[in-house]
């Protein structure tokens, strides 16, 4: 066995050992952060279903293929695959619905091409930030400030630009 394999039950017998030695009441204090926790995931729940109701309805609408299109050509000029259009507009909204557009783009183009491999690397190098930022702001009961979506975008537009450039650069060759 493996000390790696041993630290995470090492850190949970040290938080108790802790306690125990602090003369804390564990079943109590473990039953109070369990109901936090419950409490904030059931304040989360309707975001989440205004999330996915969102990404459904931009997607099945049509909506989503109509921006591809009116930004076609400043892709183009940037080097980004259209077949990465719609990847890029769910991304930051939805990790589930980027999958199911990875999976519809690898359906229609093989992995190793261009487009393939530019969306995988686009997924494994964004976040699903406006995802986050809803969540975090539920958690708080704060609105955000719009700055932080300004942010945001301009981090999810510099991830989808250079994952296009680096996949021209560095793979592609």
């Amino acid at each position: 066995m493996r000390v790696t394999d041993m630290i995470v039950p090492l850190m949970i017998m040290f938080i108790l050992l802790y306690g125990l030695a602090r003369r804390v009441d564990l079943a109590e204090e473990f039953s109070a952060g369990a109901r936090e926790g419950l409490q904030t995931a059931f304040g989360l729940i309707p975001m989440l279903v205004l999330l996915m109701t969102a990404v459904g309805m931009f997607t099945s609408s049509g909506a989503a293929e109509m921006l591809a299109a009116l930004l076609s050509p400043v892709t183009e000029w940037l080097g980004f695959p259209k077949e990465c259009l719609d990847l890029a507009f769910i991304r930051p909204i939805s990790g589930s619905g980027a999958l199911a557009a990875v999976s519809r783009l690898f359906s229609r183009v093989h992995p190793d091409s261009f487009a393939g491999r530019t969306a995988s690397v686009l997924m494994a190098s964004t976040e699903t930030t406006f995802y986050t930022i809803a969540v975090y702001s539920a958690a708080q009961r704060k609105k955000p400030d719009s700055r932080i979506f300004i942010a945001a975008a301009a981090a999810d537009l510099t991830g989808f630009i250079l994952s296009s450039l680096t996949v021209r650069l560095l793979i592609q060759g």
